[in-house]
């Protein structure tokens, strides 16, 4: 499977159906993994925090959930297909899930948020087998939600409750999980039960889709743009003109 580095991180160059067979290829075969879909933001986020890059690198899969790290890979030597977008890829994973029976959890979110998302997952695939469960749980309560998911018999399980507390419990609970893959969907499930808007499809592919955001949550995003975007633009410029000058 071709990789492409970007940045410390090592993307696998898939198309978005060929992430989803890839997914449950692996299932059919037995395999226990957790699926990484890093943007721009976790991609500076990782540089600074070496158990979330320790995560990411023991990725099964590392998809890129950015329009921009697809059009940057050339600059590193590579190339993309397309971006992985998480929310999109939790509803493609529901469809095939619901078509081969293989039952799905989601975690994260609050009680009412979670709730309508699973409703509205139950309405578009109404096979799909679903359980589920708010984020709003202490340390000390994290091994019995993994317990709990583990009960339900569920094979893959959606994890939205931010970077990088998503990834610590997957990581710190995989024994317990019993799932054959993990995902980590940030602030999917607010987006799937309609709270948060998506941005239009022309918005989303000339990279926008940021700033569509920062547009819907300023106060809490801006800081986090400017600081992360700013590092993405500065690390990826520099590698640009040291390839340019090494010609």
């Amino acid at each position: 499977m071709s990789k492409v580095r970007i940045l410390g991180a090592d993307f696998d160059a898939l198309s978005f159906p060929q992430t989803v067979d890839a997914i449950f290829a692996a299932l059919a075969r037995g395999e226990r993994g957790w699926l990484s879909t890093v943007n721009v933001a976790i991609l500076m986020m990782i540089r600074s925090d070496p158990r979330l890059q320790n995560y990411v690198e023991r990725s099964s899969l590392i998809v890129a959930d950015g329009q921009p790290l697809v059009w940057c890979a050339p600059i590193f030597g590579g190339h993309l297909p397309e971006r992985i977008a998480g929310v999109e890829l939790i509803d493609a994973i529901c469809a095939r899930a619901a078509h081969e029976g293989r039952g799905i959890y989601l975690l994260g979110a609050t009680a009412a948020v979670i709730t309508q998302t699973a409703d509205r997952l139950r309405q578009r695939h109404p096979d799909l087998r679903l359980d589920y469960a708010d984020g709003y749980f202490s340390s000390s309560e994290a091994a019995a939600r993994a317990e709990r998911i583990h009960a339900s018999g569920a094979e893959i399980v959606f994890v939205g409750m931010g970077v990088p507390r998503q990834e610590r419990f997957i990581e710190d609970q995989w024994p317990r999980l019993g799932v054959g893959l993990a995902i980590g969907v940030g602030g999917s499930f607010d987006v799937l039960a309609g709270l948060r808007r998506r941005a239009p499809a022309w918005v989303q592919k000339i990279g926008m889709e940021w700033f569509f955001r920062l547009l819907q949550e300023p106060r809490r995003m801006f800081l986090r743009y400017l600081d992360t975007n700013t590092r993405f633009i500065c690390l990826v410029a520099g590698t640009l003109m040291k390839r340019l000058l090494s010609r």
